[in-house]
């Protein structure tokens, strides 16, 4: 037997107890997929002894299972018996919880959720202690797990005070001398990702040139799979990281320069794109334009590889940026040389690779075209490539695995284009948008950081495009939506020039048509463009909008639906089980536009359930909801709309629901509160109600941005479909418009519904 493993053997043994289970084995070993071959059992988690569970759970959170982790973590926690492994080691209640919270910490810190990260984390740090950390029977890395975990989780949540505690008592934390050895560079790891995270850069930096020998040269530095090596890529990692963020450009440029040049680099994804990304950003700043963006492009192709973007290497290190940032660089430089054409790409690209993370949990979709079997094959595969690409063992390997994966990708792509476009990002050239663009039509594409806005002006023929500094903007857009959700707040028109002004103006030269397709992005989203004004009059006397929610959409847009049986199915204050959610003018709504059309179905009350739109719904041309929407600003797919609540629903239509049905009508109408809204993410893309039906086959969505007058919106939707006879749907609701804006005058009785999609 080799040397390196017999002393590998004998150190896991010596930390793990001598004799290991196979799952203790497999846990030494970091062989995470051969643990969930073994252990992760279609008979559930209930079946499997507390000892294996222990084991399994941190599997889990290896392979980005993050939602089966919290439930073997559940399952841990509930353990309630003592448990006896065959050498007579004692695994107690306490000892499950622990390691319960700490894999519950240590999922909500992978995905983000600081705040329940950091209350898992205190409830294993709180229980262990209770025991002096004695209860785990010498496994030193547990309890240097829970102290660097918890500081990290409230070095990222801002708490510095707390943070700085934990490596105070990383400092403090007494081992054995053997134990010491085998586990020193862990724990000076810890201390160096809270001191990351907590952007001490100049402390960092003096730890990992203090601490440099001890993770480089040791004896058990290259035994397979040990989980407690440290690579030595990871650590020059964060310090070129730290000479970055700290100003250090030269120090970086070299530190990175040579990361890029170690062999397989490519295969620790997060490190080659973040030191692809801030290399891209120095050659910039040196005036080496051309590198600067080849470095980029090479960030962005690196990131819109797989589906999701959790960061999980660059987690454990202690670092969570803004994988958008790239995206901004590059626009920036591209349209500062003038390269417009591949600035739209890019916007295009980062508001494709927002809405893909924001779906990156989501895997069961409904499949609007192909073959459905063949698809569902496709996107399964998909899944199983990005985690072999993601955990295999060998650079040969996981080089075979990313070939494969950009196949898969582009298979999917051919056979159902849409649903390609939820789980990858999917480019669309702009000469094919351009072919898709009306000749009557003109499409304005903003782009909105917190320095720059970018908007791009697209016909059938042309593109031109303008760049101005945000200034107040962001205030400005801010002040204007407070003010149009208020009828008595006046001081909305001045807001209004100056948002003209700075958004329509200097345009004016390119906008050639009457109709105009609208592409918003960030806070943009908020706004209604109709509401403008210059020195005459508001913007709707001049031009028919509808909005679009990227310029990619225009592709799959359905046509004409064809001919079904029934008008308007209207669903109307819902019976939500609380007197003051009551609505009686969007019930009275309902019936109103309900006799606009002969054949027709109004739900009231409760019947105005799910299981009712599931039902009926693809039996009519217009579906109409007259309730109450909400949007949740932190989890997207949760945003709803609320029905009354039936034996088979909660009574939520969640944005989450949408993705996963097939309703094909021609026109959703939204006469609720903020359904126009949905989460507004790093880089765009509002994924809101209106984005969901569209997925869900609808041609177009009228929906509103705020919590509509129900009188004012009654008379607004009656007419708006009295009007769908006479005219396209753009064309009814801006008349429909125009007349409630003579009754009303102020914007907020008229202004809140918007249409997306297709106008006819």
């Amino acid at each position: 037997m080799p040397l390196k493993m017999l002393i590998f053997i004998l150190i896991t043994s010596f930390t793990l107890g001598g004799c290991m289970s196979k799952s203790q084995q497999y846990y030494a070993q970091g062989d995470h997929a051969a643990m969930l071959r073994e252990f992760d059992r279609k008979e559930g988690l209930r079946t499997l002894n507390g000892i294996d569970l222990y084991y399994l759970c941190p599997s889990f959170i290896a392979m980005r299972k993050y939602q089966q982790s919290l439930q073997c973590a559940d399952e841990l926690e509930s353990r309630d018996k003592s448990v006896v492994n065959a050498l007579g080691q004692i695994f107690t209640p306490s000892i499950f919880k622990v390691r319960a919270y700490l894999i519950k910490l240590q999922a909500y810190l992978d995905t983000g959720d600081f705040a329940k990260a950091v209350e898992y984390g205190e409830k294993a740090y709180e229980l262990a202690a209770q025991g002096g950390f004695s209860m785990f029977s010498g496994m030193d890395s547990i309890g240097i797990d829970i102290i660097g975990d918890l500081g990290l989780a409230y070095a990222v949540s801002g708490n510095r005070e707390r943070a700085r505690e934990m490596i105070d008592k990383l400092d403090r934390y007494s081992m054995s001398v053997l134990r010491g050895y085998v586990f020193e560079p862990y724990r000076q790891l810890q201390k160096i990702r809270i001191a990351f995270a907590l952007k001490n850069y100049d402390e960092v930096l003096s730890l990992c040139n203090l601490n440099e020998g001890i993770f480089d040269g040791k004896w058990w530095s290259n035994l397979p799979g040990h989980r407690f090596t440290y690579s030595k890529l990871n650590l020059s990692f964060i310090k070129a990281k730290s000479y970055y963020e700290s100003g250090n450009l030269p120090a970086a440029d070299e530190l990175y320069t040579l990361l890029l040049k170690t062999p397989n680099i490519s295969e620790s994804s997060d490190i080659y794109y973040y030191s692809l990304a801030d290399l891209g950003s120095i050659r910039l700043a040196q005036a080496r334009y051309s590198e600067g963006i080849e470095l980029l492009c090479k960030a962005v192709d690196e990131i819109e590889l797989q589906r999701s973007t959790i960061a999980t290497e660059s987690a454990k290190l202690g670092f969570f940026g803004d994988k958008q940032t790239a995206y901004k660089t590059l626009i920036g430089v591209l349209f500062a040389q003038g390269r417009y054409q591949q600035a739209f790409e890019y916007v295009e690209r980062s508001k494709a690779r927002a809405l893909v993370d924001i779906l990156a949990t989501k895997t069961n979709f409904a499949v609007q075209s192909g073959d459905e079997r063949q698809v569902r094959e496709v996107l399964a595969r998909q899944q199983i490539e990005e985690q072999e690409a993601f955990l295999g063992e060998s650079v040969s390997q996981k080089s075979n695995t990313r070939g494969v994966m950009i196949k898969t990708k582009e298979q999917l792509k051919s056979q159902a284009g849409e649903l390609a476009s939820l789980v990858s990002i999917t480019s669309m050239p702009l000469g094919e948008i351009q072919r898709l663009i009306p000749a009557d039509e003109t499409l304005v594409e903003y782009y909105y950081t917190e320095k720059d806005l970018y908007a791009f002006v697209l016909t059938s023929q042309r593109l031109s495009a303008i760049h101005a500094e945000t200034g107040t903007l962001g205030d400005d857009l801010r002040e204007f939506r407070k003010f149009m959700g208020n009828a008595a707040v006046v001081q909305h028109d001045e807001l209004a020039k100056r948002l003209h002004e700075k958004l329509i103006k200097p345009l004016a030269g390119s906008l050639k048509t009457r109709k105009l397709i609208i592409v918003a992005h960030g806070a943009l989203h908020y706004i209604p463009f109709y509401a403008l004004r210059d020195e005459k009059d508001h913007i709707i006397e001049r031009y028919s909008i509808r909005m679009l929610p990227s310029a990619g959409v225009l592709k799959y847009l359905p046509g004409q639906k064809s001919a079904k049986p029934g008008d308007i199915l209207a669903f109307g204050n819902p019976d939500l089980g609380n007197p003051k959610f009551d609505l009686a003018y969007a019930q009275n709504e309902a019936i109103a536009v309900s006799r606009t059309r002969p054949h027709s179905m109004v739900l009231l009350r409760k019947e105005a359930t799910v299981a009712a739109l599931i039902k009926y719904g693809a039996g009519f041309r217009y579906i109409h909801f007259a309730t109450h929407g909400e949007f949740d600003v932190d989890k997207p797919l949760n945003s709803a709309l609320l029905l009354a609540v039936d034996g088979d629903s909660d009574g939520r239509l969640t944005v989450d629901k949408l993705y996963s049905m097939k309703l094909n009508a021609d026109l959703v109408t939204l006469s609720a509160c903020e359904t126009g809204l949905g989460k507004i993410v790093n880089g765009d893309d509002v994924v809101g109600l209106t984005r969901g039906f569209l997925y869900a086959g609808s041609s177009s969505i009228v929906a509103s941005l705020w919590t509509v007058d129900d009188m004012a919106a009654s008379q607004l939707m009656t007419r708006f479909y009295q009007e769908l006879d006479k005219s396209d749907k753009r064309e009814a609701l801006r008349t429909a418009q125009l007349e409630t804006k003579k009754q009303y005058p102020h914007p907020y009785y008229w202004a809140s519904f918007q249409l997306t999609g297709n106008a006819q």
